[in-house]
């Protein structure tokens, strides 16, 4: 599942690619067409991204929410003004990198291509596309309901003015295990199974320490660690974690990680064997010496 970092980035090219163009919407699937239909001649006017999801805001009050789950993703193109990824979102098979599209190549721009497999919903503006598939949600809502979806949500580290006092007072309030509380959205938004992994490794906290056990420069340091990685990976595009020093000379693409799928692999700070196990139907993976208590 597409982690915050790369919602962002989405909210971000929606927002240089499509703010102030009247789209046409289309469900080329037809698994949205009354919603399309709603959306079929508006104009975009903001693009906001909250932890994994994502409110497209259009110039009739109406918004659309898309939540893109384990399986979703948007494909983009346009002419040789459109500077946007070519695609972001899951599945990956590259990791977190999303390469710049070629589709506006200065031989012209005849407009999209063919839909290619189920597009859920298709947006066309005067310079570029932009192509939905198999996303978890995706509804029509109006500005009130936006509002209360947002309200479920916990603190986005990546928005400017979120609270990482309130992230800390949620996560200290509970006994539910730590590695079990960030990855709930309504105690911080965004985070998905890679950073939960690595921000514990990176504070020497065992992801299964009741939250209540914690002190107040732990989540302080949870919530810095995870401010610090999420805005290296919208700027990246991928998730990178280890420093130049851990991954010993290797390039970022070989050793991203401390401890997220190195199961049996030795720690790379102590050389333990890391350890990985089922944690409220996630797998959770951890430095047993690195992250004892």
């Amino acid at each position: 599942m597409p982690e915050g970092h790369s919602v962002h980035r989405l909210a971000r090219q929606f927002g240089s690619v499509f703010t102030g163009e009247r789209l046409t919407v289309s469900s080329p699937q037809g698994r949205f067409s009354a919603g399309a239909a709603q959306l079929d001649g508006a104009t975009l006017v903001s693009a906001l991204a909250h932890g994994k999801q994502m409110f497209l805001r259009f110039d009739n009050r109406l918004v659309l929410r898309v939540h893109l789950g384990l399986y979703g993703a948007w494909s983009f193109g346009g002419d040789e003004t459109f500077r946007g990824a070519s695609s972001i979102g899951a599945p990956r098979r590259v990791g977190e990198s999303e390469q710049p599209s070629d589709d506006g190549a200065a031989s012209g721009y005849g407009g999209p291509p063919a839909p290619v497999g189920a597009v859920r919903v298709r947006f066309v503006s005067a310079h570029g596309w932009a192509d939905l598939r198999g996303p978890t949600a995706c509804e029509v809502i109006t500005g009130a309901e936006e509002k209360a979806a947002r309200a479920k949500l916990g603190p986005d580290p990546l928005q400017p003015r979120s609270d990482g006092t309130l992230f800390a007072r949620k996560l200290l309030s509970s006994i539910t295990p730590v590695g079990v509380q960030l990855m709930n959205q309504a105690v911080i938004a965004g985070i998905g199974n890679i950073y939960r992994a690595e921000v514990l490794f990176l504070q020497g906290i065992n992801p299964w320490r009741p939250g209540k056990q914690l002190h107040d420069d732990e989540a302080a340091g949870l919530w810095e660690d995870t401010v610090r990685l999420m805005k290296d990976g919208v700027r990246d595009g991928r998730i990178v974690t280890t420093t130049p020093e851990a991954r010993n000379g290797r390039p970022k693409r070989s050793a991203p990680h401390y401890v997220y799928k190195r199961t049996g692999q030795p720690c790379r700070r102590c050389g333990t064997a890391i350890l990985a196990a089922l944690m409220a139907a996630r797998t959770v993976y951890w430095c047993p010496q690195c992250q004892e208590h």
